[in-house]
């Protein structure tokens, strides 16, 4: 292995003065260039400022002499290859990895657990921002500079803590910044799954398939212009977003955090959204689009994940494969192509991409191998590399190469599909040799040396080290462009007036505004006359599990905040005195297709995913699955024609009818929370009117009912007539379902909605709107 070290790198293990160190009170001072940019570093670092050319630079590596990387006169290209010519192997193996989730403070049990000294936050004595043992060794030991923030307990805490990672890994080698990175952060509802990124005050949007809805691509750049300012002054310079999967599929999980169905309007909206998150203007331009208000975007998930058979996700064992029965694969590739890949910003491209976890069944035609999509050479190397030509950061997802070490509906599980049986270090070089630079979710850099080591008896000593220093340029490529280099500090009261200011959160609620899709208004029933009297049943929900597989407890609660809605209308909890119902419903939640009770009884342990609310048999479904694992202990045959599921939200249902009986011909309103397409034949012609949303405020909700606002917005789906078209369509087909139809005579298809006035008919429906 190559032996050469970083000047001033530590050797052996975690220094004894690092924990001291990382917790030292960061003081920042700042240098300011003539015509250049401001520098900021800490007083404890050691690094120093030269100066030459009447310029000043800061001294990372300490070595009293200006090198190449240290010069922001050059370009990034040019100081992210010097730079990687200078690191060691280790230091490039650190590179590499993308850090656990990491929440801020640190949580005392579950998944995103970790200590202060030895204890507990609660019982350490620490500071919110103060650095967990665990981020200490992975900084210090594993030279692990990239990091996926969750929750935070405010903006002043998130920058206090950016500032104390930047001050220890400034003081470290050759002082390489950290990457701080975060899923999307931004929708109004907090539950949603893969909204980690919830907690702190930020401003509040539509989930992903929400502003899908509002068919606005302007809207879709401002958003990201507004969550980068608001990223970066958390802190965070990269964006695990946007999801631009087309969701072929409507029973698919992820479903909401997509832009919908249609690869034309993905396109235009990823591409809207990553100009919005990349670009940075005027002064704050540093070159070429790049600069201090710039996030880089990892756009999500080559080649697509929205074809997984039945619906079904492969965060879990039972959904590890997408299928193509209509031979549509190309199609999933347009939102990247034609969108991500295509900016009409200085940018040019997505600066990063992530593959998904799926196996994308017999797609590849030169290697035919069935592995996951980060392992196959075909789909890297071949396809994104050389016929698209993408040289960006390729990060896989989380946790895939780690042993698969639970159940198959298990989220909380490494995922080596279709690498199952090799070692971990295998995985990694595997993974490098197909084209991939980065690793998410592994914090340790011993596997990715082992998959070094193999590489230089396969390949020699010349041949890794080129390849180690190709994926460490792309890495620092995307920090030296956003001036992280300069100055990656922040100061926490000015980061506390950027983060969820009045103006970007009033932006944030007309977008909402914007999302909500009117389906039906029978007789001009809405809107609503204010001060008029309101009956809202109580919501149901039984005990289950949520989506990491925590258990639930069962409630009974007020689905919204009654003293929002007690601003519009007056509350009674007696439909006889009512005006009208209210009933407020989420689309049908019906598991992840696997039946850990099935499988015990001598069964596949495969089930159904329904997207209707009564109890569901799959007479309709597929005799044979199109794909499945031959290994003793799982099944090759997946299908789950003829078995049945409850659906877990079925007392939703039972609410509209109920007091659809109890208001006896007064008129009964639906507000709809989807998160996926759902089947609405079980209730809509008991409805008046039923206003969809995707994640908004309470109060977004009311406004629309009482006409502060027209609904603008249209469906960025199929809403299907029933399961058996549900059943029938192609998992990689858009558009291949039977729509419902509803009492009015109106067909719930793509670029559907309605207005005070009717149907919507405009620019938008002529753009997007498929003929059928």
């Amino acid at each position: 292995m190559d032996k050469k070290q970083d000047a001033g790198e530590e050797q052996g293990n975690l220094a004894e003065g690092d924990a001291s160190r990382a917790q030292q009170a960061v003081h920042v001072q700042y240098v300011r260039n003539e015509g250049g940019p401001t520098l900021g570093f800490s007083v404890t670092s050691g690094v120093g400022i030269l100066q030459q050319d009447g310029l000043f630079f800061k001294d990372l590596n300490r070595s009293g002499s200006l090198e190449p990387y240290e010069d922001w006169r050059l370009s990034a290209e040019e100081r992210a290859r010097d730079l990687a010519s200078r690191l060691s192997v280790e230091r490039i193996a650190g590179l590499m990895l993308y850090s656990r989730h990491q929440s801020i403070p640190a949580a005392s049990g579950g998944w995103f657990a970790s200590t202060y000294r030895g204890r507990p936050y609660e019982e350490s004595g620490a500071k919110p921002w103060e650095l967990t043992d665990e981020q200490i060794a992975f900084l210090a030991k594993d030279h692990l500079r990239h990091i996926l923030v969750t929750t935070v307990e405010s903006p002043e805490a998130a920058a206090r803590w950016n500032n104390q990672v930047q001050a220890f890994a400034e003081g470290t080698g050759l002082g390489i910044p950290a990457n701080n990175s975060s899923d999307p952060r931004h929708g109004s509802d907090a539950s949603s799954e893969f909204n980690a990124g919830s907690g702190g005050r930020i401003s509040m949007w539509p989930e992903t398939l929400g502003l899908a809805a509002a068919f606005d691509p302007l809207l879709v750049e401002r958003f990201g212009e507004i969550a980068a300012m608001e990223y970066r002054a958390l802190g965070l310079t990269t964006a695990l977003s946007p999801q631009i999967d087309i969701a072929t599929d409507p029973r698919w999980f992820r479903f909401n955090g997509t832009f919908g169905e249609d690869s034309v309007l993905s396109a235009d909206l990823a591409r809207a959204y990553v100009d919005g998150f990349q670009t940075s203007h005027g002064e704050r331009e540093l070159a070429g689009g790049w600069g201090f208000d710039s996030v880089n975007a990892m756009v999500k998930h080559w080649p697509g994940g929205g074809s997984g058979e039945g619906g079904r996700d492969a965060h879990y064992g039972c959904g590890k494969y997408a299928v193509y029965p209509g031979d549509n694969f190309d199609e999933h590739l347009t939102p990247f192509t034609e969108g991500a890949f295509k900016l009409s910003g200085k940018t040019g491209r997505a600066s990063a991409v992530m593959p998904y976890y799926t196996v994308s069944v017999d797609q590849d035609p030169v290697y035919g191998e069935n592995v996951g999509n980060s392992y196959s050479s075909y789909l890297i190397r071949d396809l994104l590399r050389e016929k698209y030509g993408y040289d960006g950061v390729v990060c896989t997802d989380w946790l895939i190469t780690a042993d698969e070490t639970a159940s198959r509906d298990s989220f909380l599980s490494g995922k080596p599909w279709g690498v199952e049986g090799l070692s971990v270090a295998e995985r990694h070089y595997k993974l490098l040799m197909a084209g991939v630079d980065q690793f998410g979710g592994n914090n340790e850099m011993e596997p990715v040396l082992e998959a070094y080591r193999i590489g230089v008896q396969e390949h020699g000593e010349a041949y890794m080290r080129a390849r180690f220093e190709q994926s460490a340029v792309r890495l620092l490529r995307n920090m030296f462009r956003l001036g992280l280099f300069e100055n990656p500090y922040l100061e926490p009261e000015e980061s506390s007036r950027t983060v969820g200011n009045p103006a970007f959160m009033q932006e944030g609620y007309e977008a909402q505004l914007k999302s909500m899709v009117l389906l039906k208004n029978k007789g001009g029933q809405l809107p609503l006359q204010r001060g008029k009297t309101v009956y809202i049943p109580k919501r149901f929900t039984p005990a289950g599990k949520d989506w990491f597989g925590n258990p639930t407890p069962e409630r009974c609660e007020y689905p919204v905040n009654l003293d929002i809605v007690s601003r519009y209308f007056t509350v009674t909890e007696n439909p006889d005195e009512a005006d009208f119902g209210l009933v407020f419903m989420s689309s049908p939640k019906s598991g992840s297709g696997y039946s850990q009770e099935d499988a015990d009884a001598g069964g596949n342990g495969y089930v159904p995913l329904s997207l209707q609310y009564r109890p569901y048999t799959a007479v309709h479904a597929r005799k044979t699955s199109l794909a499945g694992d031959a290994r003793p202990e799982d099944a090759l045959d997946r299908s789950y024609r003829d078995k049945s599921v409850t659906t877990h939200n079925e007392a939703d249902l039972d609410a509209v009818l109920e007091t659809r009986r109890r208001m006896g011909g007064k008129p009964v309103v639906v507000s709809l929370l989807l998160a996926n397409p759902a089947v609405l034949g079980e209730f809509e012609g008991e409805v008046d009117a039923i206003l969809a949303n995707f994640g908004v405020q309470d109060q977004a909700v009311m406004e629309m009912l009482t006409g502060g606002a027209e609904p603008s917005g249209l469906l960025p789906m199929q809403m299907p007539a029933n399961m058996q078209t549900v059943e029938e369509q192609f998992e990689d087909m858009a558009h291949d379902m039977e729509c419902h139809v509803d009492t009015e005579g109106h067909t719930y298809d793509f670029a559907y909605g309605m207005n005070w006035s009717g149907v919507i008919e405009d620019e938008r429906t002529r753009k997007y709107r498929r003929s059928r």
